[in-house]
């Protein structure tokens, strides 16, 4: 039997309740993550659930790692054929196994932000918009809203200008990305959403399968997550949804805070159980922020606790300007460190990035060391971005975005013009950009020294797809067929040097993926009714590429602070 002693009683309520719907309000360091854990634990060890019957759902990577961790301590290999995801990453698995359904590939590709901003401004040029009257962000965001609501672009109201440009352009991007055989994060949720309700048999045998389902932070899911999990629970019934909806903060970006407070609604036999006893706060932080959020109009009535003692007052500085907040900052970032505390307890949050700039060199003046979440990423470098869009091809030579992104790089002598011819040809005949570069580059009509370039590309792209072997082998190869780094090294400049550098440090990121990876989980069979995975062996695979760009795909900001060094986090 699992040991719960450590555990208060409403942990101990949360872990027991095992049967029908339950709703967990989780304060902050309330040890919700320690509840999961634990009643998963409790389902597997003390009544026999099967692994693979339960889906438990993060709102990040770095989370559904450390509650893989937690649990592999517990259970060893007991947990095999369990989903610990994100929604994200369950729903690449659901997509893998059947988007055929919907039209797509199984390999296809997934669009980060920077790829569908790429797309939106090439359809806006397309169709004749101006983005200076209608700014392609504004745009994306207005289609990322509707992605999350379910609305299809058919359901777009087109009363005004500005609405029919929405309109038009999520049309245009839906049959773009459908031809380059890829999803933007967007339709990962929402492509789920339509293959779940369209087959109810799939929807079925996924129900029947999981018959204990769990979902993290339930505050920040939107209306497609919301969705998406109300027909996977309809079947078992069993769902347990942790959250607090005094810790909402993501609606700009499409949570719907309606869905905690309305569970009980949804689910008439919830049984609601609150965690109040914060483990994380001294006692006069908890009273501040007791104060501040009762406040709230709608939120579920709870009040935070904790045994530690008050503690310090909270502090109050108010600098003459930008630069005295800075150096007072850093001065005090040091009394701190001087005293005993390590620069990985120490977080500096700001209200805008413009904040950073100031911030940062006060920082480095004062030999700070800090890492920026949120800021930009390694891989959104230029070169990396670069790299990636070679290997993006490599698995699926229909995407056009990375197509369109290394045609020309490093530079072969392929202009603007040779570009829109083939994106022409390629839009006449319903066929991919690489597709209608290959008729290109065999057309006697298409001068002798563009047909070369347009050949080595290709040849590029093609050597790619042969390769095989080791991920890092593979990886390795693709990147020096490239010549990006020859290209670097031939422009001996400093900046051209820590460009190749970064593009060598990719590869270092590429082993340790194939270290921490040394076998994928192959996906099990598809559940027909009544069938059941009893005594099934779960095998896997070395690592592919394939598999090491779905991974790449879902990270998050989030999952790359990096606990490893002494630095403090902005």
């Amino acid at each position: 039997m699992l040991d719960l002693s450590t555990l208060n009683p409403a942990q101990r309520e949360a872990v027991l309740t095992t049967e029908g719907p339950l709703l967990v309000l989780a304060g902050a360091g309330s040890g919700k993550t320690r509840v999961l854990t634990y009643r998963i634990a409790h389902l597997v060890q003390d009544l026999g659930v099967a692994p693979w019957s339960i889906l438990a759902v993060t709102f990040t990577n770095k989370a559904a790692k450390e509650m893989r961790s937690r649990l592999g301590g517990i259970l060893g290999a007991d947990m095999r054929g369990m989903w610990i995801n994100t929604f994200h990453s369950m729903c690449v698995r659901m997509l893998r196994a059947d988007a055929p359904l919907l039209g797509y590939g199984k390999d296809f590709t997934i669009y980060d932000a920077d790829d569908s901003k790429r797309l939106v401004k090439a359809i806006m040029e397309e169709l004749g918009y101006d983005t200076k009257r209608y700014p392609d962000a504004g745009i994306r965001s207005r289609i990322s809203a509707a992605k999350n609501e379910l609305k299809m672009p058919g359901d777009m109201p087109a009363a005004d200008p500005y609405s029919k440009c929405v309109a038009a352009v999520y049309k245009a991007m839906q049959a773009r990305l459908k031809r380059s055989n890829a999803m933007d994060f967007d339709d990962l949720l929402l492509n789920t959403y339509l293959l779940l309700r369209d087959n109810p048999q799939i929807a079925q045998q996924y129900g029947q399968r999981f018959r204990y389902i769990l979902v993290d932070e339930y505050q920040d899911t939107n209306r497609a997550q919301y969705a998406i999990t109300k027909m996977l629970a309809q079947v078992c019934g069993n769902l347990m949804v942790v959250g607090d909806d005094d810790q909402s903060i993501y609606s700009w970006r499409g949570a719907d805070i309606r869905n905690i407070l309305d569970f009980e609604r949804d689910w008439p036999a919830t049984k609601t159980v609150k965690l109040e006893e914060n483990y994380r706060s001294s006692g006069n932080i908890l009273a501040a922020a007791n104060a501040v959020i009762a406040n709230n109009s709608s939120r579920k009535d709870k009040r935070l606790f904790t045994s530690s003692p008050d503690g310090d007052k909270i502090g109050l500085y108010l600098a003459a300007d930008e630069r005295d907040e800075g150096r007072w900052i850093a001065g005090r970032i040091e009394q701190l460190h001087d005293a005993g505390t390590s620069y990985n307890d120490i977080a500096l949050f700001y209200r805008t990035n413009a904040q950073s700039r100031t911030l940062e060199d006060m920082l480095l003046r004062a030999g700070v060391p800090y890492q920026i979440v949120g800021g930009t990423r390694f891989f959104d470098r230029m070169e990396i971005r670069d790299c990636m869009a070679y290997l993006k091809l490599a698995v699926n030579p229909a995407d056009d975005i990375a197509a369109l992104r290394v045609v020309n790089t490093p530079r072969r002598g392929i202009g603007k013009t040779t570009v829109e011819r083939i994106q022409a040809t390629a839009r006449m005949r319903g066929m991919s950009f690489f597709e209608a570069a290959r008729e290109e580059s065999l057309d006697p009509a298409c001068r002798a020294n563009t047909r070369k370039a347009l050949q080595s590309f290709i040849a590029v792209v093609d050597e790619a797809r042969s390769y095989e072997g080791a991920l890092d082998h593979v990886v390795d190869m693709i990147i020096e067929k490239s010549g990006l780094v020859a290209a670097l090294q031939a422009q001996r400049t400093e900046e051209a040097d820590a460009r190749a550098e970064n593009i060598r440090e990719f590869l270092t990121v590429v082993q340790e993926y194939v270290e921490s990876h040394p076998l994928v989980e192959d996906e099990e069979p598809p559940l027909e009714a009544g069938f059941e995975l009893n005594g099934q062996e779960f095998s896997g695979h070395a690592p592919t590429l394939a598999d090491f760009m779905e991974w790449l795909s879902l990270r998050t900001d989030l999952d790359a602070v990096d606990d490893s060094e002494e630095k403090v986090t902005l």
